[in-house]
């Protein structure tokens, strides 16, 4: 080996030592507020069912009636292709794995609803509906039954049905705890949050379960729901929904944007409340730059279409759906919510036609850029960030079933630990 070449600097090390410190409290802010992706699995979509309607076979049951939806309506991979659109080579596949998935997962996360689709109660039906969902959750969640990620959506933190919400939240938290301890994929929705001072509030009530609990520190966490215009602008003309992130201290897991609310505060008639209507590409577009680099997950919302009716009434409700799942996807809203068994077939051809249309080219990015970095030479020059985001789609795909690992591994000489590594994740998160 030769001899390592010196290089004269005019700069002593004092120099950098002071910026260092000069910066030293940028650079822990910049690690606390934008820790990157958690790494973790993102369900690709949420079903809303009503705690009075819930039940321990709710989860299969919307599985079969999706089945039996695609049955009647799309009998085979041919008939959905030409409902939807789908292109002739992913006709096939999108189809077998839908069915597929329908079977063996139907549901990726559950939210039993004590809010909107709940509604108010008497006191001791709500009481009663939220230690039987609690001891539903623990049953389902023991005997492998219950989606990935299960939890229910709370009453909101405004004066009239505040109390209502935190007694609902302590009955079900307590249930679960005495029921064996809160399952891994719990997940909480605090809705119509006006005042980042509701989420302060909502910590405040985590902290003190698991104060009473002998839990760690901040292991519940939720997400936010945002759903009205004082969650996106402030009357000092402020995002607010940044302030809201700041005020969950570390426990804010997603943003999830409430697509007939926010619009019905806008002022937006019923016929044209939708997902991509521009007062929602609005909102969401703030909550996503709000939401970057901080491990917030983003949901969009629902359609209120229904797929009933005959089979062209099925159809047109499919076209609207699959429309703005794609729209969505597109758009880097990786989850959505479902609020019916029809949904779930629309949702997923959507989802996966979205990953495997893309995996050629995404495969190849990513392996002309790790040859690139490797030495080789490559016609295509992608830089860090976007290797991350191709392995992070890759990765997407693989999560919810839409792509094999197998497949990956041809196109990209890749495993999954690999693609971890290139998209921030770590193998005890991924």
């Amino acid at each position: 080996m030769g001899q390592q070449e010196t290089f004269t600097t005019s700069l002593p090390s004092a120099v950098r030592d002071g910026i260092a410190a000069s910066l030293a409290g940028v650079d822990a802010e910049l690690a606390r507020r934008y820790p990157g992706d958690p790494g973790t699995r993102q369900p690709v979509h949420t079903v809303y069912v009503p705690a009075d309607l819930y039940t321990a076979g709710t989860v299969r049951d919307w599985g079969d009636q999706a089945l039996a939806a695609l049955d009647e309506h799309a009998p085979d991979a041919a008939a959905l292709a030409a409902v939807l659109g789908i292109q002739d080579d992913l006709a096939e596949p999108v189809y077998a794995r839908m069915r597929a998935k329908l079977t063996r997962e139907p549901i990726e996360d559950l939210r039993i609803d004590f809010e909107d689709g709940y509604g108010p109660r008497p006191d001791a039906e709500e009481d009663a509906a939220a230690a039987r969902a609690a001891s539903l959750v623990a049953a389902a969640v023991a005997d492998g039954t219950a989606p990935p990620y299960i939890g229910i959506r709370m009453k909101c933190m405004e004066a009239a049905v505040r109390d209502r919400g935190i007694r609902t939240l302590d009955i079900f938290l307590t249930g679960l705890t005495d029921a064996g301890g809160l399952p891994g994929g719990l997940v909480l929705t605090l809705p119509k949050v006006t005042y980042a001072e509701q989420v302060t509030a909502m910590v405040r009530l985590c902290e003190a379960f698991e104060r009473a609990h002998g839990l760690a520190a901040g292991r519940i966490g939720f997400e936010i729901q945002i759903e009205t215009t004082q969650a996106i602008l402030g009357p000092d003309g402020r995002a607010t929904v940044a302030r809201m992130i700041d005020a969950a201290e570390g426990r804010a897991t997603g943003l999830h944007y409430g697509t007939f609310d926010y619009s019905a505060s806008c002022g937006v008639s019923a016929a044209h409340q939708s997902m991509d209507h521009p007062v929602a590409d609005h909102a969401k577009a703030v909550m996503q730059v709000a939401a970057a680099g901080t491990g917030i997950r983003l949901s969009d919302g629902s359609t209120n279409v229904l797929p009933v009716g005959s089979s062209e009434q099925v159809h047109e409700a499919w076209r609207l759906h699959h429309r703005l799942v794609r729209r969505s996807l597109a758009r880097a809203y990786y989850q959505g919510w479902d609020m019916h068994p029809g949904h779930l077939p629309t949702r997923y051809a959507a989802v996966y036609g979205f990953y495997r249309e893309g995996l050629p080219q995404a495969a190849a990015r990513l392996a002309a850029y790790v040859d690139r970095a490797g030495g080789a030479g490559g016609a295509i020059a992608d830089e860090p960030a976007t290797a991350k985001a191709l392995s992070g789609y890759l990765l997407r795909g693989l999560d919810c079933g839409a792509v094999d690992g197998a497949e990956v591994e041809r196109l990209t000489g890749l495993g999954r630990a690999a693609l971890n590594t290139l998209s921030g994740r770590t193998p005890a998160t991924s």
